[in-house]
């Protein structure tokens, strides 16, 4: 028993002295450790087995409760003493080769831990130690994960102690959060005043917790987290950079997840700027859900951006979602999602960028299908709203026409290599349809690589390929009709990103303001996505300030502050994505 009675007399000088990192390093729990521990336990084996009440018996001799001690020196109290013999009991039965088993105990010895935290004299002495215990579950848990042979034997034992189904991690998380309640609500410090005692150590457990809820794919309880620091916590500024990159990675990670992605935009990027350089797998991490997300409001990384090193394997991923958003292609966009689909699969990005950016794509087809057709000589005689003069349009047959020959790329036509084979077998084509707007379609649709005949032939066999829902421009093999590009047209009115209104009777969209944009139709009726974007959640005209609390610029956007944010963003990199 030496060697016990060696490690009680230290615990117990550390408890006097109330020096919790000198605790901390005393109470280790996993390997590597020093050879003593497993001689602890080889001890506590062979004298004490299985009876705990033996071991209160022997820490309470060894480290007695006191009353009346001194204010600069700390003494044991009731829960520390059932802790400290869960401890004991956790390294006389270590198995560290059965990880069922370890996680089995360490959870018990870190939900004993929360409870001595809970002390409202004594229990900042074990800030650190729960700090490491909790580590060191997540860690092992994280360990689990990869392991579905282990986490299924350990999930069918939870589910026959619990009435509700939670996986290990689920439970881990939640066994994290009472150690990171209990710090938050520690009074040792006001609420805006910078950290002192238990609420030094509220980031650190919170992005454990954070951590464990995106592992398992179960991030509704994060909500709960996030609305408590926002609440009861001292400002993020006062934490280390390491704390607040991660908390603010979590943050937009969560609002990506619910569809916020200008703040999930705000809380990467300002994530993104405090992370150095030198980290490069961090900043890969980061600009995984940070560049689709300024994808889905209309900014565009630059060239730049996507030189850098952290971005060396996301840019082949990423460049041709912004040519598609820019020429309006659905082909690119089902070319550059399928063949990453694995990457963007894994990282919950797949569906997301699949639908979301589908408007934004429309909204570019119909810019350029206006730009190919319209001059200012064309057309009826619709007026404007703002003048006598005659607005400029957009014929509906003219988006039908382009949106379907990129439907029939998809499902697998392909052009006559000539011109000339093109003339021995006719096909109809819209009436009043240009030849030359006819190539440039198929220019914008094949990015150039296939040859200038617009003419288009069933594919080999003869029949469509059979598309899946979200392959085709609408809905797998829909095909698309005047009445859909019409909903469309007015869907994109209604949210802002086309200006103008629909003369259904003449079958054409009129642009509006074309006056007060010095006669450009275009930026009269096709307003920048971000602007829009940025216009509706609060993003006022003008630069940020740079004093925190801001909502900056990026390269082409309008900066400014948004409400509902407590982020300060201003990085260059990004412009806006016109096509």
């Amino acid at each position: 028993m030496a060697t016990t009675t060696q490690f009680l007399s230290e615990v117990r000088n550390a408890i006097h002295s109330q020096d919790g990192d000198r605790l901390a390093a005393l109470l280790r729990a996993e390997p590597p450790v020093d050879r003593i521990y497993f001689t602890m336990g080889k001890e506590l084996q062979s004298q004490f087995q299985r009876d705990s009440k033996v071991l209160e018996t022997l820490i309470s001799k060894s480290i007695p409760e006191e009353d009346d001690v001194p204010e600069e020196r700390g003494t044991a109290w009731p829960s520390f003493t059932a802790f400290l013999a869960e401890y004991l009991a956790y390294w006389r039965d270590a198995d560290f080769e059965d990880l069922i088993q370890t996680h089995t105990r360490l959870s018990g010895l870190v939900t004993s831990c929360a409870s001595a935290l809970s002390h409202p004299a004594y229990g900042s002495i074990m800030l650190m130690t729960s700090i490491y215990l909790s580590r060191s579950i997540a860690t092992l848990t994280g360990t689990l994960h990869t392991r579905p042979d282990l986490v299924s034997i350990l999930d069918s034992r939870l589910r026959s102690t619990d009435e509700e189904e939670k996986s290990v991690v689920e439970m881990t998380a939640e066994i994290i959060t009472k150690i990171f309640t209990t710090c938050l609500n520690d009074r040792s410090s006001t609420r805006f005043a910078p950290p002192k005692g238990k609420k030094t150590a509220v980031y650190q457990l919170a992005n454990l917790v954070l951590k464990l809820l995106f592992m398992s794919k179960k991030t509704r309880p994060a909500q709960q987290i996030f609305t408590q620091l926002a609440t009861l916590s001292p400002p993020l500024k006062y934490y280390p950079a390491s704390q607040r990159v991660t908390y603010l990675y979590y943050l937009g990670r969560f609002n990506f997840v619910n569809n916020h992605f200008v703040r999930a935009a705000a809380a990467l990027e300002s994530s993104y700027l405090q992370t150095p350089a030198k980290f490069t797998k961090h900043r890969t991490a980061i600009l995984t859900y940070l560049v689709p997300s300024n994808l889905l409001v209309g900014r565009l990384p630059t060239r730049a951006l996507l030189s850098r090193p952290e971005a060396a394997h996301l840019a082949p991923i990423f460049s041709p979602l912004g040519q598609a958003i820019k020429l309006g292609s659905f082909v690119l966009l089902s070319a550059a999602l399928a063949e990453h689909s694995d990457f963007l699969f894994s990282h919950g990005l797949l569906l997301v960028l699949n639908t979301r950016l589908r408007p934004i794509i429309w909204r570019s087809l119909a810019r350029r299908t206006f730009q190919l057709t319209w001059t200012k000589d064309s057309g009826p005689g619709l007026m404007e709203t703002d003048g006598p003069r005659r607005a400029a349009t957009l014929s509906v047959a003219d988006l039908v026409t382009t949106a379907a020959y990129q439907q029939k790329i998809l499902e697998g036509y392909v052009p006559l290599p000539s011109a000339q084979q093109a003339l021995s077998k006719p096909h109809p084509k819209p009436a009043g349809i240009n030849p030359v707007y006819l190539r440039a379609v198929s220019k914008a649709a094949m990015t150039g690589e296939l040859k200038a005949s617009s003419t288009l032939v069933p594919p080999a066999g003869g029949r469509p390929k059979k598309l899946r829902p979200l392959e085709g421009v609408l809905n797998g093999n829909m095909a698309v009709t005047t009445e859909h590009v019409e909903m469309l047209l007015a869907g994109l009115v209604q949210m802002g990103w086309l200006r103008g209104y629909m003369a259904l009777a003449q079958g054409k969209f009129a642009v509006s303001g074309v006056k007060a944009k010095n006669g450009d139709a275009v930026a009269a009726g096709w307003p920048g996505v971000w602007e829009v974007v940025g216009e509706k959640v609060g993003v006022a005209k003008g630069g940020g300030n740079g004093g925190g609390g801001g909502f900056g610029g990026f390269g082409g956007a309008k900066g400014g502050k948004a409400k509902g944010t407590s982020i300060e963003v201003n990085v260059p990199g990004w412009i806006v994505g016109e096509p």
